[in-house]
């Protein structure tokens, strides 16, 4: 997976590294594992590369006389949720194309790149380059579906992990030692560094900006921007580990409605819900963790992860706090000394420990490592406008019966680290790389 700074890269250049690493993710794969789709919530590898290569084809190359189109029954089957533009493939089925082939489908993934890559040569920077409103579009189009395929690539490694969990030989993504190109820290004597004691950042609450300002790439959802009124509140200085989960756990925090909001206690009833969704179990407990390097032991120092929003939410209220509301955890991160995580490039296929930084006060965890669950519902922004054609059903027909999680995970692709960003999942949702960070209300002065 290349790594470098993309943002200063030419559109072609950036094209060709970005699509490419799709392709690098399923190496070493079989055609059997790009087939896998575990639950309806989830897609086959095959699939991904699939889609993000329709998106360019539909938005970017419609009108392109010299582009080799896909036949058009693909447009059917590889359409996410683009209603206007036609009836998409039962999701739910798309472990079941077995055709268009694997090859055929890299093979049209080439043709894409090539013509892509023609249009992008027009509007290559260059001294005294002024693009036109057609090629200000273009780029626009191609950033987005740039920005697209990347959240495909987390996806695509969330949906393959789903699908080798449910797999008794528990497969093997990445062995361990090929991804800890950058181990967690350590102390002087080997061994792993344990977390901090949580501690706490404070604001006096205020008027505070939430949403995107200013040039560079977002998403339609991250603005417009606006003022929100804030009471004094406090932000945890760091995740919650696998080990304070655990006491949660001990301390019959599955078994206590008290801590369950009425929906999460019938779900994790109705699931049988007992444990994060990839922990594992033997004679002497809860000691094991399914990973994209298999299984694990289950380290207590490191961040807990793949919780639901039920849980996230039922663990806060058992260790009397709460999750934060969207725009607290965006001031900690506009505002805050932070130290961030790390994203996909660093190929460390879990997400880093906390650990103590002598002498300074820092926010740990605050960008990659794990998405965080909040408080807050998605929802528009105040004056948000859906973008004109089929690319603004891309986020605001989405915005109900879900929940806001920020920050990016270790799964999340390098660039996508603003405090502004907007992710966002059903409460049930687990599958991702999700944690919590833990927030309080604090006195007003």
């Amino acid at each position: 997976m290349p790594s470098g700074n993309r943002q200063t890269m030419g559109p072609g250049q950036r094209f060709r590294v970005i699509r490419q690493v799709s392709e690098d993710l399923i190496r070493g794969l079989e055609p059997e594992d790009l087939m896998l789709q575990g639950m309806a919530d989830a897609s086959p590898a095959k699939w991904h590369l699939a889609h993000t290569t329709w998106f360019f084809e539909q938005f970017l190359l419609q009108n392109d006389a010299r582009h080799q189109a896909a036949p058009a029954p693909w447009h059917t089957l590889f359409n996410s949720y683009y209603r206007t533009i036609g009836a998409p493939h039962p999701r739910h089925q798309r472990g079941l194309l077995s055709r268009p082939a694997l090859r055929h489908i890299l093979a049209w993934r080439q043709r894409v790149n090539g013509s892509m890559e023609r249009l992008l040569a027009q509007v290559e920077p260059e001294a005294g380059f002024n693009p036109s409103p057609a090629q200000r579009q273009l780029l626009a189009t191609t950033e987005l579906g740039l920005n697209h395929e990347q959240q495909h690539q987390e996806l695509l490694l969330m949906d393959l992990l789903d699908g080798f969990s449910r797999n008794p030989l528990e497969p093997v993504y990445a062995p361990a030692a090929l991804s800890h190109q950058d181990q967690p820290a350590r102390q002087s004597g080997g061994s792993l560094s344990s977390p901090p004691p949580l501690g706490w950042w404070h604001h006096p609450g205020g008027l505070v900006t939430l949403g995107h300002q200013g040039e560079g790439f977002h998403f339609d959802n991250e603005s417009p921007a606006h003022r929100v009124w804030l009471e004094p509140f406090a932000m945890g200085d760091r995740l919650v580990t696998n080990g304070e989960y655990a006491a949660f756990m001990a301390d019959g925090g599955y078994q206590d409605s008290r801590h369950w909001m009425d929906e999460g206690w019938h779900w994790r009833h109705g699931q049988h819900i007992t444990a994060p969704r990839y922990w594992r179990k033997d004679h002497d407990g809860w000691r094991w963790e399914f990973t994209l390097e298999g299984r694990c032991p289950l380290d207590p120092n490191g961040p807990v992860r793949h919780l639901s929003w039920f849980e996230a939410d039922a663990y806060a209220r058992w260790a009397g706090a709460r999750l934060p509301l969207e725009v607290e955890w965006e001031t900690m991160a506009r505002h805050a000394s932070c130290r961030h995580g790390q994203w996909l490039d660093c190929q460390h296929l879990r997400p880093r420990h906390a650990t103590v930084a002598p002498g300074a006060s820092m926010i740990q965890q605050v960008l990659g490592d794990l998405w965080e669950w909040t408080a807050s519902p998605y929802r528009p922004y105040p004056g948000f406008q859906i973008p004109s054609g089929a690319v603004g059903e891309y986020n605001g027909k989405f915005m109900s019966s879900q929940f806001v999680l920020r920050g990016g995970s270790f799964l999340t692709p390098a660039g996508h680290h603003r405090p502004t960003y907007r992710n966002f999942f059903a409460p049930r949702s687990r599958w991702m790389a999700s944690g919590l960070r833990l927030a309080r209300d604090e006195a007003s002065l």
